[in-house]
């Protein structure tokens, strides 16, 4: 039952650390590129870092925290393990997630302010093409 129980639980929480940083990966990229300025090669280092930091944070929280708590002896205490077991993992993710758009956040908003002051300047814009034939 034990060992069973393990299993389940590994599963479980891989399984749902690989899914949370796949997500965040993905649609975090387009945030990171805002908040870096737009500079893409930062944004997908960046993205790329934190996703192995959240591997291994979590991988290891995983592991680790395998060995703690009453070991279930029937199917009812593997049930009260695993839910457990798997709602620490949650927010385990949940909490990382928050710290990670917490200090994204700060980074964004310290590029905007550096940047306030410069003027924009559009890369491509059509209005440029149009003032060229008006011949402006």
């Amino acid at each position: 039952m034990l060992i069973g129980t393990y299993i389940v639980y590994l599963a479980i929480s891989i399984a749902m650390t690989i899914w949370v940083a796949r997500t965040l990966s993905t649609n975090g990229r387009i945030f990171l590129v805002d908040s870096f300025g737009g500079n893409e090669p930062l944004a997908d280092s960046v993205n790329h870092l934190l996703v192995v930091g959240f591997y291994l944070i979590n991988v290891g929280y995983v592991t680790l925290a395998l060995k703690y708590g009453d070991k279930p002896h029937d199917l009812g205490e593997a049930m009260e393990f695993l839910s457990t077991k798997v709602g620490l993992v949650a927010i385990v993710l949940g909490a990382m997630h928050f710290f990670n758009m917490y200090v994204i956040s700060k980074i964004r908003h310290e590029v905007m302010r550096k940047n306030a002051h410069k003027p924009r300047v559009a890369k491509d814009d059509p209005m440029d093409r149009v003032m060229e034939r008006a011949g402006a």
